[in-house]
């Protein structure tokens, strides 16, 4: 190992010794893994119309590359017809699509709110959130989790030091490694006492909760201070994000967001998928609610073993110890599970968990046996 090299050995050697070193592990579930682990929550990435669909458009030909950003030659019939559907589908004023939910979150943060405004956010949300905030210029300040009190309180202190900017809150609907759901009557209400607007990243609620699987905000969609996120690369099947926002919000992006002037437009054959997902989570939502038997089974079976899992198609098991996470999870998956485990910093010191999610494909018995597997480790 050259000398140049070191500094980043010793930092990956001291990943290593507290158990937190990282790989890529690949996506098994084609040689026989159960998938407890993805978040292709409906199944949609492998649906027989996903697969006729992107096979058709091909065959029409519909561009794999967009050939430049959006402003530049990159906007595409299929980018248009997304947007276009995404806002009548969602309840949207418009829409705004992007490559991935990172880059969606890092695109708002970065350009809507400024130097002089007061961002506070959930101290859970995910790490896009936190970049965005970081390149941003706007001051921002934790609030508790799913707090709605400490997030007021938030706001009445700043405002005692002198704090006379736009307020913003940024919070998610469901939380990804708790699953837990976010108390959005109470934060919508404070949003509208103090003139604030309210970004919701509905990431995980997308496409399995809400109003016909449209989100848990889906009733506040076309909202003047309400932004909401709609990441396209979990329920939906296929990658991307969608950003519903009133009509002016999205003129200012397009003129005033650095990474949506400044990157290659998403694909146009990723549009046209995302679109044709959106169509088929309308037309059977009976996926949707075979899902929801899943996770009331799952919910049932864990809590018998004593863990607290959650409500939703996310389901931590908490184990504390990474060193010990990592054992249960390759057990698991040794047993023909694909489990995965979640350290630090990920989550906070001493919740190392098991981050199991529920989809539509896997059946009640994989549930039951999974849960059975999960008694033996124990």
């Amino acid at each position: 190992m050259s000398k140049i090299l070191s500094r980043f050995e010793r930092s990956l050697d001291g990943l290593a010794r507290r158990d937190r070193k990282r790989k890529l592990l690949l996506n098994d579930h084609d040689s026989g893994l159960l998938d407890f682990s993805s978040n292709d929550y409906l199944g949609l990435s492998k649906h027989p119309k996903m697969l006729e669909a992107v096979r058709s458009a091909i065959d029409s030909g519909v561009a794999v590359g967009s050939g430049g950003s959006r402003l530049l030659g990159g906007h595409h019939i299929e980018h248009e017809g997304l947007e276009r559907y995404a806002t009548q589908y969602f309840g949207a004023q418009s829409c705004l699509f992007f490559a991935n939910g990172f880059m969606a979150n890092y695109a708002l943060l970065t350009c809507l709110p400024k130097s002089c405004d007061l961002i506070i956010f959930d101290e859970l949300v995910h790490a896009s959130i936190h970049d965005g905030m970081s390149a941003g210029k706007a001051q921002t300040i934790s609030a508790m989790h799913n707090d709605p009190q400490d997030f007021e309180d938030k706001i009445y202190q700043a405002r005692q030091k002198g704090f006379t900017g736009q307020l913003w809150i940024v919070i998610e609907s469901i939380y990804s490694m708790d699953g837990d759901q976010a108390p959005l009557a109470e934060l919508v209400a404070i949003a509208d006492k103090y003139e604030g607007f309210l970004v919701i990243d509905e990431a995980h609620a997308t496409g399995v909760w809400g109003r016909n699987g449209k989100g848990l905000a889906a009733e506040w969609e076309s909202t003047d201070n309400i932004i909401i996120l709609h990441t396209c690369g979990k329920a939906v099947g296929v990658s991307g994000a969608l950003l519903c926002m009133p009509k002016l919000l999205r003129d200012y992006m397009l003129n005033f967001s650095r990474p949506f002037i400044f990157s290659t437009a998403p694909s146009p054959l990723t549009a046209y998928s995302v679109l044709t997902a959106l169509k088929i989570m309308d037309a059977e939502p009976e996926l949707r609610m075979v899902l929801h038997k899943r996770i009331k089974l799952a919910h049932g079976l864990f809590a018998k073993l004593g863990y607290e899992s959650s409500d939703s198609q996310i389901q931590p098991i908490i184990i504390g110890d990474a060193g010990k996470t990592m054992e249960k999870a390759i057990f698991l998956q040794n047993n023909g599970f694909d489990v995965r485990g979640v350290r630090p910093p990920t989550v906070p010191d001493g919740s190392s968990r098991l981050r199991i999610t529920i989809n539509a494909q896997i059946s009640e018995k994989n549930i039951t046996d999974l849960a059975a597997m999960l008694g033996e480790v124990n």
